[in-house]
């Protein structure tokens, strides 16, 4: 993704978060990386991200990891040009370590995405797949995520 498309796209995000889902906006995450194969995500450590252990609060890294995979979703659907809605099946999360700095959030199924997007576009049908997204600190694996998006595709 070029850099205005980045640019674009967090502006896109903080939008969202301003006037449609506040606590986005509330934990101001920031993209790193948004393309055909990847987004990363980062949510810095601070006073409204942490917990009374000074380490992110686990509300917050639900938050970065629906973001990671919603984000790539968004990303796929959009490249699409068709109206297909998005939301989460179910979440499952393994907490591994304390996050006590800024998290990165990692989905890398951007290819499966694609073509369940065009699956869900050819066959009118609901479309679930689950997306692994690993939240690091430090370059460390703090917390693993697994959510299953799922996908229609609404004709007008």
């Amino acid at each position: 993704m070029r850099i205005n498309t980045l640019f674009k796209a967090n502006f896109v995000l903080r939008v969202f978060g301003l006037f449609k889902i506040p606590v986005i906006g509330f934990v101001n995450p920031k993209l790193i990386q948004l393309d055909d194969e990847k987004c990363i995500l980062r949510i810095k450590l601070k006073r409204r991200t942490k917990n009374h252990l000074n380490s992110m609060y686990l509300g917050v890294l639900a938050v970065g990891a629906d973001l990671a995979c919603g984000m790539l979703g968004l990303y796929h659907i959009q490249e699409s040009g068709k109206n297909i809605s998005l939301v989460f099946k179910d979440m499952k999360a393994d907490f591994l370590k304390r996050p006590d700095q800024d998290v990165d959030f990692m989905c890398t199924q951007g290819a499966e995405v694609k073509k369940m997007v065009e699956i869900a576009i050819n066959t009118g049908e609901r479309q679930s797949i689950p997306l692994k997204i690993e939240a690091k600190c430090k370059g460390d694996i703090v917390s693993e995520f697994t959510l299953t998006l799922s996908l229609k595709y609404r004709s007008k």
